[in-house]
């Protein structure tokens, strides 16, 4: 990143709008949700001394609406919700998603469905952050595990959202946006900028190509079609022309679906030798190495994958470790979602899922417990 960096105690929602600001963030939207309110009171307070945007919109729907248009501007746009908010985002993300508008959501996921426990952290989101919009499209979610990852992960949504034209979506949850942790901080930091036309209006085709990078602001003079129908590569309605729709849904499909290997991001802890493998993400991450050290301890081979990216899947990198280990345990807060992924994915390895709900977070004892199942 930079030969100067300084190492802060920061806490989460903290390490998210440095990270955002840095990323080139100038416009943010939000309404008031536990537990991402911090969010947008830090944004409220940074932005204006950056020469950015604050505004506090009338529901999530409108907060997303308004960061997507500010895009459309010019501006790197973001908001940030949780559980009931993202719900109320969907048909906005799918607006997104279809008009190709690059934007961040930060979602604090907490306990649900509807209201929940609103200050309880959960992993309930992640199926919604694939699947909550209508139609056929892909996205990018990332999951950050520590309050470093927060901060460099918001950067990577940016950079992302910036890259694939795509609403990118940071999944986290009410432990890491609380948390308190020292942070590498750097002074400088890789950012992707918006790309101009190249070309002169007559000659510039929006929705071109496998991905269209350049990206005119509304007033540059271009005839830009923001347009939720389905279109074609110029924004115009395509009608009942189901050749035109299929190009189109694919192209918003294959953007994201073709470039897995791009795009997936993960890490490796103690996997050489492993005959075991812990799939973890956010918060029970840290509860998934301390049991994979004591596994090893007992004698037993375990290793952590951890995930970065959930969506889109990597499948092909389960397939290679199912062929290495001969079982996969996948701690979550959740019912299993990610676990379906790995079970689809891991040919005739075992898959064990190990579900903690209500709020709480898996003790490395819960996660031990599985691995002793299958060793």
């Amino acid at each position: 990143m930079s030969s100067k960096s300084e190492r802060r105690l920061v806490v989460g929602y903290d390490a998210l709008t440095d990270a955002a600001i840095m990323a080139g963030c100038r416009f943010f939207a939000g309404y008031p949700i536990t537990p991402a309110t911090e969010i947008a009171e830090e944004m409220a307070r940074k932005l204006p001394k950056v020469g950015g945007i604050f505004i506090q919109m009338e529901d999530e729907m409108a907060s997303l609406m308004a960061a997507i248009g500010a895009s459309l501007a010019g501006l790197k746009a973001m908001t940030a919700t949780s559980g009931p908010g993202f719900s109320l985002m969907q048909e906005a993300i799918g607006f997104a998603a279809i008009t190709e508008t690059p934007v961040v959501i930060a979602d604090a996921q907490r306990v649900g469905p509807s209201t929940g426990m609103v200050t309880m952290p959960a992993q309930g989101d992640v199926i919604q952050a694939r699947f909550g919009s209508h139609g056929d499209y892909s996205i990018i979610a990332i999951a950050p595990s520590s309050v470093q990852d927060i901060f460099e992960h918001t950067i990577m949504a940016f950079n992302y959202s910036e890259l694939y034209r795509t609403p990118v979506i940071l999944l986290l949850d009410e432990i890491l946006v609380h948390l308190r942790e020292p942070v590498l901080m750097p002074d400088k930091v890789e950012v992707v900028e918006r790309m101009k036309p190249s070309v002169p209006p007559e000659e510039f085709i929006p929705y071109g190509g496998e991905i269209q990078r350049e990206m005119p602001s509304v007033g540059d003079g271009y005839n830009l079609l923001i347009e939720s129908v389905l279109h074609d590569e110029l924004g115009r309605r395509i009608g009942t022309d189901s050749v035109k729709g299929s190009r189109m849904i694919k192209r918003l499909w294959n953007k994201i679906e073709e470039n897995v290997e791009k795009i997936a991001r993960e890490e490796f802890f103690m996997m050489d030798d492993a005959d075991i493998a812990i799939v973890a993400y956010g918060s029970p991450f840290r509860s998934a190495i301390k049991a994979a050290k004591i596994a090893r301890d007992k004698g037993i081979r375990a290793g952590v994958v951890k995930l970065i990216t959930l969506w889109p899947f990597h499948d092909s990198m389960i397939k290679k470790i199912s062929e290495q280990v001969k079982a996969f345990v996948v701690p979550e807060m959740n019912m299993g979602k990610i676990a379906r992924e790995v079970k689809r994915a891991a040919g005739d390895a075992k898959v064990i899922n190990v579900p903690k709900l209500g709020g709480s977070l898996h003790t490395p004892e819960d996660i031990l417990s599985a691995i002793k199942e299958v060793a």
